[in-house]
């Protein structure tokens, strides 16, 4: 016996409902156990023994994160800023400019990248690109090796976005700017930017999530020194890196010490949805 459509409603609802409880309940659980792994040295050495002390030597009760933070923020910084214009231009390109075969297979290879294990891409990097950076400027492992494999690896993220954004856009949009005589170029500046900005502020959210919390990659290509960079060509260590190297056989205070780091990379995730949700609540009412 089929449902009705209203009792069809209804279950739909309800399924939904609990999918998005659950969902809750997990992130909840997981900010729970972040912080009762972190009270015991938060509570013994402090904040702010986290951004004062000389360093990062837990065995010998230095707890510094901030030149780790600082790795974290200045190889995902400098990885955004290079994949957002490359994305959106070539899915600008995708949809407007190519031949539809050219842009099919375009999509392929794109969908390729974005499958690729984070390892490989750091196997590459670590055979290939740090190399050729040591010619350049030694040792090679460096924070430009870390915002070059992570420009490759989130620059799927954004372009594939801004192309399913693109081909969301009303065919009337286009017509109306063709009626008006503006150019392609114009019309993607004035109609097709503007009408997606929804959509690419999503891609950038989500490739800035995965550069924050990417750690294989990085961490066989950026060198792992503990320490606040002050060229491209420095070596350094991320935070999620840190943390893969020393959770084995870290103990008391340290395994502590390194859930607080956790903790910091939840904040920055947690801070990334707040201004997605502020600035869509602002384009729904402002």
């Amino acid at each position: 016996m089929s449902l009705k459509p209203q009792s069809a409603d209804w279950l739909l609802l309800w399924t939904l409902r609990c999918l998005g409880a659950i969902a809750g309940a997990i992130v909840i659980a997981i900010v729970i156990f972040l912080v009762l792994e972190a009270l015991p040295v938060l509570q013994q050495v402090g904040i702010g023994r986290f951004v004062t002390d000389p360093s990062w030597h837990p065995a010998e009760g230095f707890y510094n994160l901030m030149p780790m933070l600082w790795g974290t923020l200045l190889a995902m910084g400098g990885s955004v800023l290079i994949a957002t214009p490359l994305g959106i231009l070539s899915a600008i390109f995708c949809q407007y400019y190519a031949p539809k075969w050219l842009a099919n297979l375009y999509r392929r290879l794109i969908e390729l990248l974005a499958g690729i294990p984070s390892v490989v891409y750091g196997f590459w990097g670590l055979v290939v690109l740090v190399p050729l950076i040591n010619r350049l400027h030694p040792p090679g492992t460096s924070l430009l090796a870390g915002i070059a494999i992570l420009t490759i690896m989130i620059l799927p993220t954004i372009a594939l976005t801004a192309d399913a954004s693109f081909t969301k856009i009303p065919s009337s949009y286009l017509l109306g700017a063709a009626s008006l005589g503006l150019s392609r170029w114009g019309t993607i500046c004035g109609i097709v930017l503007p009408a997606a900005k929804s959509g690419l502020f999503t891609g950038v959210i989500l490739e800035t999530g995965r550069a924050i919390g990417e750690t294989m990659a990085v961490l066989m290509v950026c060198g792992n020194v503990v320490q606040t960079p002050h060229s491209l060509f420095d070596p350094i260590r991320t935070l999620t890196a840190n943390i893969a190297l020393e959770m084995a056989y870290a103990l008391g205070n340290h395994r502590s010490a390194l859930f607080v780091s956790g903790l910091v990379l939840m904040g920055a995730i947690a801070l990334l949805v707040v201004i997605a949700e502020a600035i869509s609540q602002e384009e729904i009412y402002g």
